[in-house]
């Protein structure tokens, strides 16, 4: 009975340990509970906007696509889990380490004046030196923000796989549109040179010119064609679809115009980069593993109170017979092996240099990168410029003049089929500097960490080489 009584004395004394000990962990760990608080605000942002898939259908655009994989791709997920993972690191390294209970049974009962002492239990908190659980959640915060960092980096990267498969894609319909345009064109050709040919105007070279390009005409179509599967099932790796899913051919590019200086590109690689941001956020964590390495040259403290069950006293009348002693007790670790402690600091310094360094090279790299997109982008803007407006028309304009002569006898047939196979490869350069532009747009975009919609018009139609919007 009287042991029973000795149990719930002690555990009683534990929410009292506790208690000031949570004390000391709140004073200490200010910053790391608010930046916790406001991660998982955007955390629970983030998971509101989770809705159901949208249909993708003739009518989807681009932005459904990008909805689709967003909602839908497990590396995506994948990269989000990590983030929230890394941040139930702060409670676990801003609490206290767990208390200790102890109990000690005399084998010899210690005879006092009072009664012989059978057994003793006792708890135990150890509190770490001021500022240590403080330091510690601060590292775990930024910790958890260069993990957001990777989890941003993971959307970018995967909203522009989405992105340039969709552009590829648009490409290849419109270069099967426009081949089998030109196979119909030169199918009507070939009629009026074996008509010319039969009521002798024209010499059958003229229709084996004809049937020998709609030959290679064919041959290309089939290329597109069978081109069409992989590039789909690329599209579908990225929106976590089956492979052999269907996909309706994408309409238009629903960007046009983009009105950006390269100095605004470069700035906003400095300011938004993931990458830049996530090594950021990592120096910051190793600054403060550096000040945390330092507090080891100073002692934890264990504070703990102990109960010694005593037994009646073997004298009878005995003055406080059996009386249980309370004793609260205090402890420190020694810090004395300073070679050990000097280590740990040095290797903190070490990390922390390499992390800048680190950065200078990511640093450089992503403006290399970028200036080589932004090359790109330029250059496709002015190949469209030159094949839209001069080219293109010049093109066209050839090669209806050069029907007409043949038609009159006054151009051969091979300048015909030269002047259609330059329309051809001219409208096909041009959608592919359409669909280029618009993927390097999308590499910009990752690279800098922005919706580059708003510098120019969105969903604004783009004129084709053929005349289709």
């Amino acid at each position: 009975m009287k042991c029973a009584k000795s149990m719930i004395i002690v555990l009683a004394l534990i929410p009292f340990v506790l208690t000031s000990c949570a004390t000391t962990r709140t004073a200490g760990s200010g910053r790391p509970d608010d930046d916790l608080a406001a991660a998982e605000r955007h955390i629970r942002a983030e998971n509101s906007l989770t809705q159901n898939l949208p249909e993708l259908d003739p009518a989807s655009t681009l932005e459904d696509y990008l909805k689709y994989a967003a909602l839908n791709n497990p590396g995506l997920e994948a990269a989000f889990n990590r983030w929230k993972a890394a941040l139930e690191r702060v409670t676990q390294v801003t609490s206290l380490p767990d208390p200790r209970f102890n109990y000690a049974y005399f084998i010899e009962e210690v005879e006092t004046r009072v009664g012989p002492q059978r057994q003793k239990f006792g708890v135990s908190q150890m509190l770490p030196w001021f500022g240590k659980l403080k330091l510690r959640g601060n590292a775990a915060v930024e910790a958890g923000n260069a993990e957001k960092e990777q989890y941003d980096k993971a959307k970018l990267h995967l909203f522009y796989r989405v992105k340039s498969a969709y552009y590829e894609y648009y490409y290849l319909g419109r270069a099967v549109a426009i081949t089998r345009g030109h196979i119909k064109l030169l199918t009507n050709l070939e009629r009026v040179a074996r008509t010319r040919f039969k009521v002798g105007h024209a010499s059958y070279t003229a229709v084996i010119q004809a049937q020998v390009e709609l030959g290679k005409l064919d041959d290309r179509l089939r290329t597109l064609e069978s081109l069409r599967e992989p590039i789909v099932a690329k599209l579908n790796a990225a929106l976590n679809r089956p492979s052999d899913v269907s996909m309706p051919w994408p309409q238009t590019i629903p960007y046009d115009d983009w009105a950006f200086t390269d100095k605004e590109a470069f700035e906003w690689l400095a300011e938004g980069n993931p990458d830049l941001k996530r090594l950021d956020f990592l120096t910051k964590k190793e600054q403060f593993a550096i000040r945390l390495a330092r507090k080891n040259y100073y002692p934890d403290i264990t504070i703990g109170v102990d109960y010694v069950d005593t037994d009646e006293a073997l004298m009878p009348n005995t003055r406080e017979s059996g009386k249980d002693p309370v004793i609260a007790k205090a402890s420190v670790n020694l810090p004395i092996w300073y070679g050990k402690y000097r280590a740990a600091e040095k290797e903190a310094r070490f990390r922390h240099a390499a992390v800048q360094q680190q950065r200078v090279d990511t640093e450089n790299r992503l403006e290399a990168d970028l200036k080589l997109a932004l090359y790109h982008f330029r250059d496709a803007e002015r190949k469209i410029d030159l094949y839209r407006d001069t080219l293109i028309p010049k093109a066209d304009q050839s090669l209806k003049v050069a029907q007409q002569g043949f038609e009159g006898g006054k151009v051969g047939f091979i300048s015909l089929i030269d002047a259609e196979r330059l329309l051809l490869e001219f409208q096909l350069a041009y959608e592919r500097a359409l669909a280029d532009r618009a993927k390097r747009v999308a590499e910009i975009e990752t690279l800098v960490n922005k919706d580059l919609s708003g510098n120019g018009p969105r969903g604004r139609e783009i004129k084709s080489s053929d005349g289709r919007r």
